[in-house]
């Protein structure tokens, strides 16, 4: 791969050199081209691009009370194609490819911005300079085996009871476990189509409706040698090629949760809201939602404990560190939401 050579080869140092003309190209812009450009991953669905509180923080109203929001009780509960998890180890890599957010990768990962300059200039430098780099490196890591993208994933009956979610086991009675969610603090003003004191349980039917709802949950990674190579890399003094070998596996794994959570609402048979275009999915246009946890509206981060109890992501090779992040870093979860009004929301 001529381009992504490390070392002292000169493949590094144009590299090197075409990173800092994009830095410098993007510097100009201020805070607009920051907030804009600069977000990556989970980050940039969520359209957050300088996080006020860490991943996990808590909020500092009163989440705990139960007043209820507006969300509507009288959806369809799809029928789930089974009960229980599977793993799925087949999956095509340029199909994960096909899902890549490039904004995120490009302008965020790599740091490839447009800044204050012409569209049409940028779009030559993406032609010229980025995308050759992008398709070698797909290619490589297609070749050397470098990402091997695999799924854990699950439906599970579920019913809400205030601001808990609570998981049965397949005979629909016996409670497995219960997550507990923040509600936004009483009087917030919102900007969700539902009004205020939202909290996700009320996406889900409750206990006192009678109605048996179902959850999803995933966890996807991209390989526990995706995390190795970038490593050997980074060691070796590798940073150009570090850079861009270590965001296209993050961004792989946030396409890879994005095309599983596809395959998810195919699989209830909600898929036929998806909007046609991909660039309009990573802006949610479909039917329901996926969060992660650590980020607002789940944000307790130990909460995944109770995600690898149901799933037991090990049989993928993914574990949970002592500080409930996930390894290898190219690795996300989600619990996985199909109520049409479910969208992303902010706590605070």
């Amino acid at each position: 791969m001529d381009k992504l050579v490390g070392g002292n080869g000169k493949g590094k140092q144009v590299i090197t050199a075409d990173l800092t003309k994009a830095a410098a190209a993007g510097s100009t812009d201020g805070e607009q081209s920051e907030d804009v450009e600069d977000r990556v991953g989970e980050e940039a669905k969520l359209g957050i691009s300088k996080r006020a509180k860490p991943r996990g923080a808590k909020s500092t109203g009163d989440t705990t009370h139960t007043t209820r929001s507006a969300v509507r009780t009288d959806v369809l509960i799809p029928q789930a194609p089974f009960y229980g998890s599977r793993v799925v180890d087949d999956i095509d890599l340029d199909d994960v490819f096909s899902f890549v957010n490039e904004t995120a990768l490009f302008k965020g990962q790599w740091q490839f911005k447009q800044g204050k300059r012409p569209g049409a200039e940028y779009e030559t430098q993406v032609r010229e300079t980025v995308r050759p780099i992008y398709e070698e490196l797909k290619e490589r890591s297609k070749r050397e085996q470098l990402l091997v993208p695999r799924v854990v994933y699950g439906y599970f009956p579920a019913q809400s009871e205030g601001n808990d979610l609570i998981v049965y086991g397949e005979d629909q009675k016996t409670e497995r476990m219960r997550f507990t969610f923040p509600r936004q603090p009483a009087g917030k003003n919102s900007r969700q189509p539902a009004g205020k004191n939202l909290c996700l349980s009320d996406f889900f039917a409750s206990v006192e409706s009678g109605r048996m709802d179902v959850v999803a949950f995933h966890l996807v990674t991209m390989g526990r040698r995706a995390s190795e190579y970038a490593h050997e890399l980074f060691k070796g003094d590798n940073y150009a090629d570090y850079l861009y070998f270590h965001g296209l596996s993050v961004e792989g794994a946030e396409a890879l949760a994005e095309f599983w959570h596809k395959r998810i609402r195919e699989e209830l048979g909600i898929a036929g809201e998806d909007a046609a275009d991909i660039n309009k999915l990573f802006r949610q246009e479909y039917q329901g939602s996926r969060f992660s946890f650590g980020y607002p509206a789940c944000p307790d981060l130990e909460d995944q404990a109770k995600l690898f109890e149901l799933l037991e992501p090990g049989r993928i090779d993914v574990e949970l560190s002592e500080e409930f992040q996930l390894e290898p870093e190219q690795s996300t979860s989600a619990i996985i939401v199909h109520h049409p009004e479910a969208k992303y929301f902010s706590i605070d």
